[in-house]
């Protein structure tokens, strides 16, 4: 693994870690972005989602049955995807969130890295990637919310997966997919299990868009603190420069 820093100072000859995470914050709000990874001042952080995790889990447990067996998953063979859990050794750094896959953009000096669910092979010998998702709903999900709701964050998590995968070396579909785990929530009793609907959600994935932001990421960071974010305003930020007496200083200036 190469050795690279957290966090950022101007100029500095290790390479900087940027996690598929930290890419998403920079496309949230620039400004979240810089504080964490020029002054170490994070967002607050979110509460574990323990039964979504232990979902994710079990389901990395079933399909590897079936990635040593090499066969293809039920879910797969209902969808008709000709398809198997592809087997690799290190997928298990591929899934570790601190490591993942990753890619040394030399010229930016930045260590990009993400950790994967999951990745299928298809018959053309084309990697494809999996991410698990599970909620609890009325109606199960069965597609993807339109664009420009929080369900854009998760296309454009599989699609730096795939841009690490193709950055690697390797094949890689531009379809992807979710396998998403909705529990009902309508039942009449809890009896100790909750009842899931598992659907397989494609996403033909647009990798065209990642270099561009990798730029403009280096960009904010080589900078100073930004001054304006997109609307609406952030109130992460926004608390923290109100703290640190800055919030008047960064308001534009009347004409």
């Amino acid at each position: 693994m190469v050795a690279a820093t957290w966090d950022y100072i101007p100029n500095q000859k290790a390479p900087c870690r940027l996690s598929r995470s930290r890419l998403q914050l920079f496309l949230d709000c620039p400004r979240c972005f810089w504080l964490v990874m020029r002054q170490r001042i994070k967002r607050p952080s979110m509460p574990d989602f323990l039964l979504n995790d232990a979902v994710d889990r079990l389901l990395k447990k079933e399909f590897d049955i079936y990635r040593e067996k090499g066969e293809p998953h039920p879910l797969m063979k209902k969808n008709k995807l000709k398809a198997v859990p592809f087997q690799h050794a290190d997928l298990d750094k591929w899934r570790n969130p601190f490591e993942g896959i990753q890619h040394l953009d030399k010229e930016l000096n930045l260590l990009v890295f993400g950790g994967l669910d999951d990745v299928w092979i298809n018959e053309d010998e084309e990697l494809m990637v999996v991410d698990y998702k599970a909620t609890a709903k009325d109606k199960p999900i069965k597609e993807l919310y339109a664009p420009g709701t929080y369900h854009d964050s998760y296309r454009r998590q599989l699609e730096v997966y795939q841009w690490l995968l193709a950055q690697n070396g390797f094949k890689v579909s531009p379809t992807a997919y979710f396998v998403y785990a909705t529990g009902d929530r309508t039942v009449d009793k809890f009896s100790n299990r909750i009842k899931f609907d598992t659907n397989l959600i494609v996403h033909e994935g647009k990798t065209d868009w990642i270099e561009q932001a990798l730029k403009e990421a280096k960009a904010c960071l080589d900078g100073g603190m930004p001054k304006y974010r997109r609307q609406p305003a952030c109130e992460h930020c926004n608390y923290v420069l109100k703290r640190l007496g800055l919030a008047d200083k960064l308001k534009p200036k009347k004409k």
